[in-house]
Parts: structure tokens; C-alpha cells; sequence
């Protein structure tokens, strides 16, 4: 088998195209969910606890260079080229993905709550069998060895 039989074979299962086709929801999702946690849960936050921005808590590897007058920002030292450990950009990620974690969560448990809602009856479990069903196959099975 050539190997691109072998592929287009590969690629057409049913389990590829589903994984295809969940990633590529995934990514919108995470687009939505993301925008979910700037723009709607983050201002709250700072509202709540006093505008606070995790953005510029940065300490500084080695001093601006010579003759720098701009702002003591992150964004602006990283363009002037000075190295910076930005433990608080690294908070706000943290943040962003401990609400994005907890959101998937709560999501994947409620979809889980009504997938057990619309469950059809033949999903439960088989009844049991009678027992004087079961007495007479254990008799057929004995006349059955005799």
C-alpha cells in the first residue's frame, strides 16, 4: 500500500474527522472564553479589588539604557530593550486559566447533567431476570449434559 492510500485512508476514519472538527471548535471556544475572562471578569475583579492590573509587577535584570526618559512600564521597557522577570504578566496568565479551567469545568458538568437527562430508557440497565426463568435454564442446561 502506497503511503498516500495509507494516509488518505488514515485521514478519513471517522475518529480523525472528529478530532479535526473538535479542535477546530475548540480554538473558537477558547477564543470566546478568553474574551469571556478580559473583557467581562478581569475588570470586575480589578473593580473589586482596587484596578488591580497583575501587567506591571515586573523587576528589572539590569538597568534601563543610557539616556531612556520613557515610562517605567512594562511595555515600554521591553520595547527599550531592558530584561525584565514579569512575575505579574505571569499571575495574569495563571489567573486567566485557574477562571478558564474552572469555566470548562462548570460546562462540561452541566452538559454531563443533561446528557443523563436525555438518556433514553434502553441506556439504563437491563432488568433482572425472574428467577423461575433462570431455575428453568439451569434445568434445560442439565438435561442438556445427560
Amino acid at each position: 500500500m502506497s503511503f498516500g492510500t495509507e494516509f488518505r485512508k488514515f485521514a478519513m476514519k471517522g475518529n480523525v474527522v472528529d478530532l479535526a472538527v473538535g479542535v477546530i471548535i475548540g480554538a473558537a471556544f477558547g477564543k470566546i472564553v478568553d474574551s469571556l475572562v478580559k473583557d467581562i471578569i478581569m475588570p470586575v475583579v480589578g473593580k473589586i479589588f482596587g484596578g488591580l492590573d497583575f501587567s506591571n509587577y515586573f523587576i528589572m535584570l539590569s538597568a534601563p539604557p543610557p539616556g531612556y526618559n520613557g515610562p517605567m512600564t512594562y511595555d515600554a521597557l521591553t520595547k527599550a530593550g531592558v530584561p525584565l522577570l514579569a512575575y505579574g504578566n505571569f499571575l495574569t496568565i495563571v489567573l486567566n486559566f485557574a477562571i478558564l479551567a474552572l469555566i470548562i469545568f462548570i460546562m462540561i458538568k452541566e452538559f454531563n447533567k443533561m446528557k443523563e437527562r436525555f438518556e433514553t430508557p434502553e441506556a439504563a440497565a437491563a432488568p433482572a431476570t425472574p428467577e423461575d426463568v433462570l431455575l428453568l435454564r439451569e434445568i434445560r442446561d442439565e438435561l442438556k449434559r445427560k
